[in-house]
């Protein structure tokens, strides 16, 4: 029997059973109540309250904008939708780079505040002293290598990283340091597929791929790109498994053209 099928909560123990066993892991953005009851009850096996949130939900080009306080409602909202998954709370920039001590006090306000399962962390060998400082409280961290949008004006481009040997080689230390530090899984983000698939063979956790390929142990994607609720942004990795935005844009219109045309209410929708 399928390990994701049996379980009834999802752990980070589950997460290593199912690489060993060759099982994929499904994971998607979340946001709200709503939509993570929904993902819950749909068998996701991880829901990334991903600082993504400052782009779908509040409108920002980047993801530097959003705040702790505004993560903290987001997965808190989350949680309260959830019986089964994993949650793990991205920490936002500026909480927890260059300094061990403010990213194990933004982790435990995660914790606290939220309910959720993990945090989630951006870079490779410089942010170990945090990796480990939080681990000391019993709080498991997901890594983050590759393109990490938190270091976009350092990059100063959305574009694949670890494509040069230089990149990649470090990209693969990385990756193996993060592990060592304690990591439970690593996502890679926008990188070549046959470097991501060495990766995942390198390491004994779980690697979650966003534009990394088929050969990793599991695939993330942003809800609100995969559901098509925006529309802007289409890069090679994504498919689109709806088009939300011309459904709720076509449910809308007609619900203006009833209101208009006094056809809304009738007399079975009035009291």
């Amino acid at each position: 029997m399928s390990v994701h099928k049996v379980v009834k909560k999802v752990t980070t123990h589950v997460l290593y059973e199912m690489k060993l066993k060759g099982e994929k892991i499904a994971m998607l953005t979340g946001y709200d109540y709503s939509i993570a009851r929904i993902l819950d009850e749909s068998g996701i096996d991880i829901i990334l309250v991903g600082d993504s949130a400052s782009n779908v939900m509040a409108g920002f080009e980047t993801t530097l904008p959003i705040t702790l306080d505004n993560m903290i409602y987001h997965a808190a909202s989350v949680v309260r939708g959830v019986k089964r998954a994993l949650v793990v709370v991205d920490l936002p920039f500026g909480t927890y780079q260059g300094n061990s001590r403010e990213a194990l006090a933004s982790a435990i306000r995660i914790m606290k505040e939220t309910g959720a399962s993990a945090v989630k962390m951006e870079g490779g060998r410089e942010i170990t002293e945090s990796i480990e400082r939080i681990l000391t409280a019993g709080i498991p961290v997901m890594g983050h290598l590759g393109l990490t949008p938190q270091s976009i004006h350092k990059f100063g481009t959305y574009v694949v990283r670890a494509k040069e040997e230089e990149e990649a080689r470090k990209l693969k230390e990385d990756a193996l340091i993060i592990e060592k530090a304690g990591c439970f899984a690593i996502v890679l983000e926008k990188i070549p597929a046959a470097l991501a698939g060495e990766v995942a063979e390198a390491v004994k956790v779980p690697v979650i791929g966003i534009g990394a390929g088929p050969q990793v142990d599991g695939q993330v994607l942003v809800l609100h790109d995969m559901l098509g609720l925006n529309l802007e942004f289409s890069p090679r990795f994504l498919r689109r498994y709806h088009n939300l935005h011309d459904e709720i844009k076509g449910a809308v219109q007609n619900y203006i053209a009833d209101v208009r045309s006094r056809d809304f209410p009738n007399e079975k929708e009035q009291y």
